[in-house]
């Protein structure tokens, strides 16, 4: 049931001429000394990095470093298993998401999420799968500025030329490139400050994963994106800064090194960086 304390009125498309781009809400996002528990086991120790609006920081590091249950963390899903727990902050533009008073859903509505496995609502259509977070979020439309949105969206997430003319077509019809460009645009249609993308690209092939980087490429100058990747070509490609997230032998993870994307694949300090980048080890 949607918490009537939490129904809004959606903002008016943004008016732009041309193929000019949507102006920019995008934030910058701060982590300060996060540290994370499942029950008594630590799996984040005092984890702090800067995503600067605007850009693509992408999180890497092996598997079991903490870097997808940190992006959890991001917009407030880690709280959400019932032996979870954390301390320290996130600053979504100086404020912490986590102060008390503030809502889970006006976080949620800020910092957006894209899984793994694209996730369409198989049962709806394009159109409606594209709105379903206004519905949940309790967000009212017209229908003229749903269409509006629909449109926008999907142009955003690079997919409206590809589906416009079948927008009653159910969502798991599309191919799963397609499908995780619907849930780009999903996410995209709540006005994200933030998104954050779970490996994206894993279940994808390489055709697929080129426009869906080409659309992570596209959206940066309007919300700030946080990729996790195992796919360090991927990191390479699309984003403008890197953290390497490294747990050794049981201990909690933490981040080994952070900076700009080509100082870490190009001159990393540490000598675990450059292992990792370069396919020693991971």
């Amino acid at each position: 049931m949607t918490d009537l304390a939490d129904t809004v009125t959606l903002p008016p498309v943004p008016s732009v001429p041309g193929d000019a781009p949507v102006p920019s809400r995008a934030a910058a996002l701060e982590a300060d000394a996060v540290s994370a528990w499942f029950g008594d086991r630590k799996v984040l120790d005092r984890v702090s990095l800067a995503m600067p609006a605007r850009e693509v920081t992408a999180l890497i590091g092996p598997s079991g470093c903490g870097k997808s249950t940190f992006l959890r963390i991001l917009n407030r899903m880690h709280e959400l298993t019932g032996t979870a727990s954390l301390a320290g902050r996130v600053l979504l533009d100086g404020s912490d998401i986590y102060d008390r008073g503030r809502r889970i859903t006006h976080a949620r509505r800020e910092i957006g999420m894209v899984f793994q496995k694209p996730n369409p609502f198989p049962a709806m259509s394009l159109y409606e799968n594209v709105l379903a977070g206004l519905k949940l979020g309790g967000i009212r439309a017209g229908k003229d500025a749903k269409d509006d949105l629909v449109e926008e969206c999907l142009t955003r997430a690079g997919l409206w030329n590809e589906v416009r003319d079948r927008l009653r077509q159910p969502g798991g019809a599309l191919s799963g490139g397609q499908q995780q460009r619907l849930c780009i645009a999903r996410s995209l249609a709540v006005r994200p400050r933030v998104l954050l993308m779970d490996e994206p690209c894993s279940a994808l092939d390489p055709t697929s994963t080129r426009r869906v980087e080409e659309t992570i490429a596209e959206l940066k100058a309007e919300v700030t994106v946080v990729i996790v990747t195992h796919n360090m070509q991927q990191a390479a490609r699309v984003s403008d800064s890197c953290a390497f997230f490294l747990a050794e032998q049981g201990t909690p993870g933490v981040i080994v090194e952070h900076g700009p994307t080509a100082t870490v694949f190009g001159s990393p300090r540490d000598p675990r960086t450059a292992d990792y980048v370069n396919g020693r080890f991971g």
